[in-house]
């Protein structure tokens, strides 16, 4: 019933492959320790950004770069390459209601109308939120903290 906390990882991984993907080898051990999540779950996200073409990843040597521009990326797009069915999954509808009662055995199909159009609207939302968007708000906030 929530936006997975794997998106707003995969967001700072961004973030900081941006800032020092061509200064240094980014790896998922680094971006581990900046994030403060577990390896594994950071190469998860890594596999998934870099199946949807958004990241490049060198085998071997290893390193990691962003694979198009900034403004190409949205963060639809990376919510999405986290977790496909993310917005389908924002809302549960409680799973007993009773088929005897006229509002029990109607409000799935209710629910669904009103959550579809949220979805819809949050979609929307996401998808004119680019990264480069949020890389500006970080110089923003960065310098702001200075």
């Amino acid at each position: 019933m929530h936006i997975s906390t794997k998106c707003s990882v995969a967001i700072h991984c961004l973030i900081f492959i941006y800032e020092y993907g061509d200064k240094k080898k980014v790896t998922s051990d680094i971006l581990a320790l900046s994030a403060g999540s577990n390896p594994v779950t950071i190469r998860n996200i890594i596999s998934s950004l870099r199946k949807d073409g958004i990241i490049s990843v060198k085998f071997g040597t290893g390193g990691t770069t962003l694979a198009c521009p900034l403004n190409e990326i949205t963060v639809y797009r990376i919510c999405k390459a986290i977790e496909p069915d993310f917005v389908s999954k924002l809302f549960g509808i409680h799973p007993l209601p009773s088929p005897l009662c006229p509002v029990g055995k109607n409000i799935r199909n209710v629910l669904d109308c009103s959550y579809q159009k949220i979805g819809n609207d949050l979609s929307d939302s996401l998808k004119n939120i680019t990264l480069e968007d949020v890389i500006s708000d970080y110089h923003y906030i960065q310098r702001k903290d200075d």
